[in-house]
């Protein structure tokens, strides 16, 4: 009965009817999380027959995954964002151990060590470490901001914490995730009011390093001539981008119908991870892309939206957390449908919330659960200041 009252207490009393969670952004999350579910059990049954004789393997994996995404959609939103900010200098330490521990005793799948086996699951160390950096550089832009828009040391220093991150990604190789983080570091550097010709000195420095890193590995080397002209090889280096585009060019406006496609029949690799897009494609048509591609959007725009006042109301650290997130979710989402699509050199990023694999789906779904959480403070906050104006 006790804990019966406490529960109508705190949901019921009026503070908390003004002060409730984002419910159109929870909504469209776990929207996202069914539409991947969904897309997910459609693309990956003929690999898991393949792989097992199962054709309800892969999607058995995803559920666990799903469940457990919402258990730790749970937990975030109880966490305070104090917890963030005080504990950021040992979540990077925590993504530096993770970073070295993976190359050391980390699982190897298709030639890269980016895997800790736990069981029947493979936990992937660059994901918490994108989140934790962020909640790093968040806390770093606080305490030195004035020194990142005066010094140039004070510029350089979360970029020398970034370098020693993307050598350890760069050893596994994970590529994908580098640029990830340094498109997102930069981005808060800028935001934080950082000089113009520093900011453009590290796009230069970074497009040239991107560049030398390519044309040194013969195997990324392939893959951007396999890019610029996918069909003088199609069924070497340009296969997997040519099936992809088939499976575009198939779907059409509207699609061929949910579970109908026949790229996904042993033609595309990746079908049920990176390029789970094409299959959206493929099966539900351009329409379903845009809407995949608008309702991100709105996500970004709203993440966008609470740092921006989040930073209204001097909640520093949680404007930057915020922002990071926003430029995290829209360049990620921009370069796996990009490369899907076409646009981009293959790399293996997944899309957010809809390709399959545990760590990018916990990752993401703690990230943004972050951001309704930042928002859940502000209202609080607010009502705070009105009942104690009135």
């Amino acid at each position: 009965m006790i804990a019966l009252a406490s529960l109508r207490e705190r949901f019921f009393t009026k503070e908390a009817d003004t002060a409730l969670y984002d419910r159109p952004l929870i909504a469209v999350i776990l929207g996202l999380l069914a539409f991947g579910w969904v897309m997910i059990a459609s693309a990956s049954m003929p690999e898991a027959t393949r792989l097992t004789g199962d054709p309800f393997y892969i999607i058995y994996k995803e559920s666990t995954f799903v469940v457990g995404a919402v258990v730790l959609a749970i937990i975030t939103l109880q966490t305070p964002i104090a917890v963030w900010a005080r504990f950021n200098g040992y979540l990077l330490l925590a993504a530096l151990f993770l970073l070295l521990a993976v190359l050391v005793v980390g699982h190897n799948v298709n030639g890269a060590t980016r895997w800790f086996r736990l069981g029947p699951i493979n936990v992937q160390a660059a994901e918490p470490a994108k989140l934790f950096l962020f909640a790093y550089l968040s806390g770093y832009l606080v305490r030195r901001h004035q020194e990142v828009r005066e010094n140039f040391v004070g510029f350089i220093k979360p970029l020398g914490v970034f370098f020693l991150m993307a050598l350890m990604l760069l050893a596994q190789p994970d590529l994908g995730t580098v640029v990830v983080m340094l498109v997102t570091t930069l981005g808060l550097l800028f935001l934080a009011g950082a000089r113009v010709w520093q900011f453009i000195a590290m796009i230069v420095m970074g497009v040239a390093a991107l560049v030398l890193l390519v044309i040194t590995e013969p195997y990324r080397m392939k893959r951007v001539t396999g890019f610029l002209d996918p069909w003088a090889d199609p069924f070497g280096t340009g296969y997997q981008l040519t099936q992809s585009l088939m499976a575009f060019g198939r779907g059409g406006l509207t699609g061929q119908g949910l579970g109908n496609s026949i790229l996904k029949m042993e033609y595309l690799p990746e079908a049920h991870t990176d390029f789970i897009m094409a299959i959206v494609a493929e099966e539900l048509g351009f329409v379903a892309v845009l809407a995949v591609m608008a309702v991100i959007f709105w996500i970004v725009l709203r993440a966008l939206k609470i740092g921006r006042h989040a930073m209204a109301n001097e909640r520093f650290f949680e404007g930057f957390f915020a922002y990071s997130i926003a430029i995290w979710v829209a360049f990620q989402t921009a370069v796996n449908l990009g490369v899907a699509a076409g646009a981009f050199p293959t790399k293996g990023l997944t899309m957010p919330l809809i390709s399959y694999g545990g760590s990018s789906l916990w990752i993401m779904t703690i990230a943004l659960m972050v951001l309704v959480r930042i928002d859940h403070e502000s209202r609080l906050a607010q009502t705070h200041a009105r009942g104690g104006r009135s």
